[in-house]
């Protein structure tokens, strides 16, 4: 069924609905150009609400199996692809890119010249975009973005963090405690957690800081999740009063809301960084770093430079945005990037880095 993806200025795509879902989707489009991860992408809570675009080409060919989901739900909007194979070869996998866009109930939209909307994206910027497969009118396509635009934005924190506190297992003597604040947490991190022998207590996104306290844990992780949304006010709430009481480690979107507290500005990106290929590198030593980034927010340098006893500890080679802040005396990490496992059961360095913080309170 022939379909369009019109952007909010104008410029649009043409191509044809997978069947599968509804036939109209509104987001902002953004496009990964990651290689493989189609299957954790449209799985991943941080691309809650987006159209989401993928540049490599083919998509499918190693079709799906359910342990590679990062949660229990799809949360993008949409996806947008240039071909659909009508074949899949992996030994892992359980059924097909049709099937699991089918399950799911995705839209998604291929044919569509993937190159050209990326270049198109990477010239004017991530923006409001419409995919329809019943209205191919221009004027009533912008109007119905326009008419988007206009109401409350979602809330999707409510979403897709845990509804309850949830402990994993009893704590064992001597056994570091974590409690995980849930913005949107991927099972790639907990997957991370868990191999390091630690007790993961995950609580809902607007847990109080004082029953944060109350749980006494050895320290705090504050999860990636969909970015500038509604109700981060509560988090921030709650980080604020626990900064400097207990360490605390904060990624992605969670790390825009640590420093909005100290201070600093959050400001939004023309482009974002979102894929599997971002370099990175600490003052501090001569080693450079390959990281997954999925973000559209950074901190702002400049103001978080200023803050006392906090120190920007890595830095974007391509752009020299921040990667990464860090304060000993107030015993805090936050990391723009993804830390995700390098590989073969793996943890990130970052993770062993926050336990020597915790073993030094």
């Amino acid at each position: 069924m022939k379909a369009v993806l019109m952007l909010e200025d104008g410029k649009s795509f043409t191509g044809e609905v997978v069947p599968g879902a509804g036939q109209e989707a509104i987001g902002e489009v953004s496009f990964n150009t990651a290689v493989v991860g189609y299957q954790e992408m449209l799985t991943d809570p941080s691309n809650a609400g987006k159209i989401l675009t993928f540049t490599y080409p083919l998509i499918g060919n190693y079709g799906v199996a359910p342990q590679f989901n990062e949660s229990s739900n799809v949360w993008v909007q949409a996806a947008v692809i240039k071909e659909k194979t009508r074949i899949y070869s992996n030994w892992q996998a359980t059924s097909s890119f049709d099937d699991f866009v089918k399950k799911n109930k995705l839209l998604v939209i291929s044919g569509v010249d993937t190159r050209s909307l990326a270049v198109h994206l990477r010239q004017k910027g991530q923006m409001l975009g419409i995919i329809s497969a019943n209205c191919f009118d221009t004027k009533e396509l912008l109007k119905k973005l326009d008419d988007h635009r206009k109401k409350a934005p979602r809330n999707f924190l409510a979403e897709v963090s845990v509804k309850k506190i949830i402990e994993v297992g009893k704590p064992k003597p001597k056994q570091k405690r974590l409690a995980i604040l849930d913005l949107g947490m991927a099972q790639n991190l907990r997957r991370q957690l868990e191999a390091l022998g630690v007790h993961l207590t995950f609580l809902p996104f607007n847990t109080p800081a004082q029953e944060i306290l109350k749980l006494k844990p050895h320290g705090l992780i504050v999860s990636s999740g969909p970015e500038q949304d509604p109700d981060a006010g509560q988090v921030k709430d709650t980080l604020q009063a626990l900064i400097g009481k207990v360490p605390i480690l904060a990624i992605s979107s969670g790390h825009e809301i640590l420093a909005d507290c100290l201070g600093a500005k959050v400001v939004k990106m023309k482009l974002g960084h979102h894929g599997v290929n971002y370099p990175m590198h600490s003052p501090a030593s001569y080693k450079g770093e390959i990281t997954c980034q999925n973000h559209s927010y950074v901190v702002d340098a400049e103001s978080i430079s200023k803050i006392k006893d906090v120190k920007i500890t890595a830095y974007n080679l391509n752009d020299r945005s921040v990667e990464e802040i860090e304060s000993k005396k107030r015993k805090f990490i936050g990391v723009q990037y993804d830390p995700k496992s390098p590989g073969l059961s793996e943890v990130n360095p970052v993770f062993i880095r926050f336990l020597k913080m915790l073993q030094r309170s």
